[in-house]
């Protein structure tokens, strides 16, 4: 088997990180359009996680052949991949400030332009199928490369889940993870069925090796995203939607925000308040 040259990165305080993501994403909030932030909000441990020390990827190189592969499957949380691409380095911070204004490369769902970005994802239920290819491509080409892909648990609701879910299953597909930020909420309200022991026992139902963890802890998190990848692996991570924020925290209605100036003052003030 064919070795990457990459380590995966090394982030001594992905703490900091994490409130990091969280920061960002408040700010990019303030822009016209709002952004998704509830979901952002709650996927951040995970992002900090696979970013500050299990991808091995290299912001200097972000199209290196032999990098492993990150899927945002629910692409419209798309300002906290935006957050943490920008924050390790992928692109200038100060790009964040455009998000979602005309001529930014920084839209509602990540563009595969962007450095950092190994799929266009936006129609939610694709990310894990293509998350497949990759990694049998990888399995073709012997080499030691994973993929992650990172999945809502409203998103859960798609055939074509379990579809690709299946049938990475049946043929024991190895380097592939998938992680679902399971905070029990979608836009129109509560997840059906989208408690974690439900989620896992659907994915351990197709034959991977599964997990359930915290979420927002990191001494969980790490050792759970690291491996090892004989097989499929499924983390489910039990998450809090809004994360942080207080008056967002376990709301439907934070799934999108338009954040005022007053909104936004108060969500920053809660979120350092609580580190």
């Amino acid at each position: 088997m064919s070795r990457s040259h990459l380590a995966p990165p090394t982030c001594p305080d992905t703490a900091a990180l994490a409130a990091g993501i969280r920061e960002q994403v408040l700010q990019m909030a303030r822009g016209p359009e709002g952004a998704h932030v509830g979901g952002a909000l709650s996927s951040a441990d995970i992002l900090a996680c696979l970013y500050g020390g299990i991808l091995r990827v290299d912001p200097r190189a972000p199209a290196a052949p032999d990098r492993d592969r990150f899927v945002l499957s629910k692409g419209h949380a798309a300002v906290g991949l935006y957050a943490v691409l920008a924050l390790r380095g992928f692109f200038p911070v100060a790009e964040l400030a455009g998000f979602g204004r005309d001529g930014s490369r920084l839209t509602g769902h990540p563009p595969w332009e962007l450095p950092g970005v190994d799929f266009a994802t936006g129609s939610l239920g694709h990310g894990l199928a293509v998350g497949l290819g990759f990694a049998l491509a990888a399995q073709r080409a012997g080499t030691d490369q994973r993929t992650v892909v990172l999945l809502g648990d409203g998103e859960q609701q798609e055939g074509s889940v379990w579809e690709a879910a299946a049938a990475a299953g049946r043929m024991a597909t190895p380097g592939l993870l998938a992680i679902t930020d399971c905070n029990g909420l979608q836009i129109n309200g509560t997840v059906p069925d989208g408690d974690a022991d439900r989620v896992a026992a659907r994915w351990a139902a197709c034959g991977w090796r599964t997990e359930i963890v915290d979420g927002h802890d990191h001494a969980a998190l790490l050792p759970a995203l690291r491996g090892p990848d004989a097989g499929p692996r499924a983390v489910v991570a039990r998450t809090v939607k809004g994360k942080g924020v207080r008056f967002m925290q376990g709301q439907a209605r934070s799934h999108h925000v338009r954040l005022t100036e007053a909104l936004h003052s108060r969500a920053l003030r809660q979120l350092t308040a609580d580190r």
